[in-house]
């Protein structure tokens, strides 16, 4: 008995002997102890917790060389491989993860919307649910920071750009042409149904080295990967109707939205010093079709197809019989997108689009057809090195076929037009240095061949996180864009026009908020300018215009923080000035205002099971040209001020009907005047304003979606 007593001791001395110890201590970056760190060794139960002082210990049988893992929410993980004798007394520091929810995210300049973003201001929800939107991307972007409101156009107008320096792309390709033409001073609207889009990226400026050709704003809209469901979508509306329909199978899936409008209705109910011959109609289509590959790689083929017709006589005080325009256009957008992950942490991304739009105007007697055929090809390459360090680069090329044919007063055809092909190369790293502060730099090559020019434009951003939820950021980039169809059409002999934009940005995110407050400054170069009132085939062009514009922006979002209530306030001043087109000298252009604000409301009953909602829009005056007075762009419109409601009224999970008005006060706003082109005997100029094509808009819709998922909220869908 006591032999065997005796050789049990040995053998449990000997294993404790044959044990090791493994020990250390965790901190983070700042010193600071970790407590609750997991601390193991890879492919084995040894392991343990550290203490309130960081410190670990535990003892292991295993031998030879081992892999240590040390973890913690919130950091990278630690990773040692060595000789277990040697994992001792460790003093091992934490890096923070650079991918958690609370890390910085480089911002400035834009605005992020979807589902998978770190710091949504604008939901694609928010698209249909806002009054004064209508449906419209446009309408809905129009109610941020950055954006002027010019209600006769319906166009983006960003931070003192025109409406052509803001660029848009779906899942990351080139749209030619956004939007559906119109008559002067008729607002008009995007192209794009929102109902197939699940994210949105608004850039005002300071924008990513991958996108080019836009000397102000870029918008990207990212269509659905994966319905959730098959369903179909009816609409019944004042102006039109509209349906659409979502099949899955397999891998596969695809959606169909379509609508035809027609305006006759509402133009009968409400004149204007119009008159129509032929009421705006339109009819459009737009489908997705998606396919998910085994390895996880996604191919979506997008494509849209529109036709607008209209014919109308417009009141103009220097036409006696009115100033006759009549429109038809007929659009095909085709996209298509792939993405794959590949080798070591690679990623491809690559697409191409087709634009065919064609259009025949009758301007009073004469007769303009105008044809534009253009192409996007891109790819890029994304790899990342590590959780601090990614690096992304790809080339694009960008073809444009424009030919118009004008006829003026069955006179003999003249045509003129051009072709304008871009390659473009771009490379973008982003660098986090911790959680708290990242980097991003970039540069970006292009040649165009029309211009026989070569420009360099180099992007830099930076943001840090001073607190848990706040962070400034700054931004600095050149711009290069190549001068509009309207001049390039009569003429090839231009440079790019450039701008370079500063921004800097301070940000304050928690739970259901979100405050912004942005100041930039953009320097205007080699603008186009032109000798007559309007570019024609005579003009003299030259690249010897400039500009500025500088301001801040102001945003302020709370959702839930009152019962039921979602609200955004937003406000932009904006201080520009340019010398370009006729423009005899420097001015502050017509459609910019000085002050712009969007203040947006929407609130939940459920006893009446309805959300009501309402949109203020204010603008300050608009610069005009008074002839009756010394100077130019000399006078101010009075302040534009509009109001808007609407009422969602849910039948039940499915079915919803819905009622909008636009300027619901009836307010008769003024977006400038034209004068006579002479003058009365006395040397007084007769005017006309310009006002909107109504004063107020009223829209009700019923919806319908039909689907076997009885929890499908149609409020959400809307």
């Amino acid at each position: 008995m006591k032999k065997l007593l005796f050789i049990l001791c040995t053998i449990c001395q000997f294993s404790l002997i044959a044990q090791t110890t493994i020990s250390g201590k965790v901190t983070d970056s700042k010193n600071n102890p970790i407590l609750g760190a997991n601390v193991y060794l890879d492919g084995t139960y040894d392991g343990t917790s550290t203490n309130e002082l960081g410190e670990f210990s535990f003892k292991t049988d295993e031998k030879g060389t081992q892999t240590l893992i040390i973890s913690f929410i919130s950091f990278e993980p630690f990773i040692k491989t060595a000789d277990v004798s040697s994992l001792k007394n460790l003093k091992i520091k934490l890096r923070d993860d650079v991918n958690s929810l609370d890390a910085v995210v480089i911002n400035a300049g834009t605005f992020e919307a979807g589902e998978k973003t770190k710091v949504t201001v604008l939901k694609p929800l928010d698209i249909v649910t806002t009054a004064s939107a209508l449906g419209d991307v446009m309408g809905a972007l129009q109610t941020l920071p950055g954006t002027s409101t010019v209600d006769e156009d319906g166009r983006l107008f960003v931070r003192g750009g025109e409406s052509e320096e803001t660029q848009i792309f779906v899942d990351g390709i080139r749209v030619f042409t956004p939007y559906t033409p119109s008559a002067n001073n008729i607002p008009t609207r995007g192209r794009f149904s929102p109902f197939l889009f699940k994210g949105i990226s608004f850039s005002t400026g300071g924008y990513s080295a991958e996108y080019g050709q836009a000397l102000s704003s870029v918008l990207q809209l990212n269509t659905i990967d994966e319905p959730v469901e098959e369903k179909t979508d009816l609409s019944f509306m004042t102006l039109g109707l509209g349906v659409g329909n979502t099949q899955i199978w397999g891998n596969n899936s695809f959606s169909v939205n379509t609508s035809y409008i027609n305006l006759a209705p509402y133009q009968e109910a409400f004149p204007d010093r119009n008159t129509w011959k032929k009421p705006v109609q339109s009819l459009s289509g737009e489908m997705v079709y998606r396919h998910k590959f085994k390895n996880e790689s996604l191919l979506k083929i997008y494509g849209a197809f529109s036709y607008t017709d209209f014919d109308v006589i417009q009141d103009d005080i220097n036409f006696v019989n009115g100033f006759r325009f009549g429109l038809k256009n007929r659009n095909l957008y085709f996209n298509t997108s792939y993405k794959n992950k590949f080798g070591d942490n690679w990623r491809i991304e690559t697409g191409f689009s087709f634009t065919n739009d064609h259009s025949n105007l009758k301007i009073i007697d004469d007769l303009v057809t105008d044809n534009e055929n253009s192409m996007h090809f891109k790819v890029k390459l994304k790899k990342q090195v590590s959780n601090r360090f990614k690096i992304s680069f790809g080339s694009e090329y960008f073809m444009t076929d424009f030919k118009e044919s004008y006829t003026a007063n069955n006179s003999n055809e003249i045509e003129y037009g051009f072709n304008n092909n871009i390659f473009a190369s771009f490379v973008e790293t982003d660098i986090f240095f911790s959680k708290n502060l990242a980097t991003k730099i970039g540069i970006r090559a292009e040649n165009s061949e029309l211009l026989t020019e070569f420009t360099i434009s180099p992007r830099a951003s930076i943001a840090y996180k001073v607190n848990k939820n706040a962070q400034f950021s700054l931004a600095y980039g050149q711009f290069y864009q190549n001068p509009k169809n309207e001049y390039l059409k009569f003429n090839q002999d231009f440079k790019a026009e450039n701008t370079s934009h500063l921004i800097a940005n301070y940000q304050h995110t928690k739970q259901g908020q979100i405050f912004r407050i942005e100041a930039y400054y953009k320097d205007y170069k080699d603008l186009v300018k032109y000798d007559n009132n309007q570019p024609i085939y005579t003009s003299n062009f030259n690249n010897n215009g400039n500009g500025y514009a500088k301001g801040f922006d102001v945003f302020w979002r709370q959702d839930a923080k009152i019962k039921n209530t979602d609200y955004w306030v937003s406000y932009s001043y904006l201080d520009t000035e340019r010398d370009y087109r006729n423009y005899p000298t420097a001015a502050r252009p017509s459609f910019a205002s000085e002050h712009n604000l969007s203040v947006v409301a929407k609130h939940w009953i459920a006893d009446w099971k309805s959300q009501i909602g309402f949109s203020y829009n204010f603008a300050s005056g608009r610069n005009y040209t008074n002839p009756n007075e010394v100077g130019f762009l000399n006078n101010q419109t009075k302040n534009y001020n509009s109001l808007s409601l609407n009422w969602a009224y849910l039948i039940d999970q499915q079915k919803i009907l819905y009622f909008s008005v636009n300027n619901v006060l009836v307010t008769q706003n003024v977006f400038g005047y034209n004068y006579k082109n002479t003058a009365e005997p006395n040397g007084y100029f007769e005017r006309q304003a310009i006002i909107p094509n109504a004063d107020s808009f009223f829209f009700v819709g019923f919806f319908w979606t039909i689907s076997d998922n009885k929890k499908t909220n149609q409020l959400d869908n809307l």
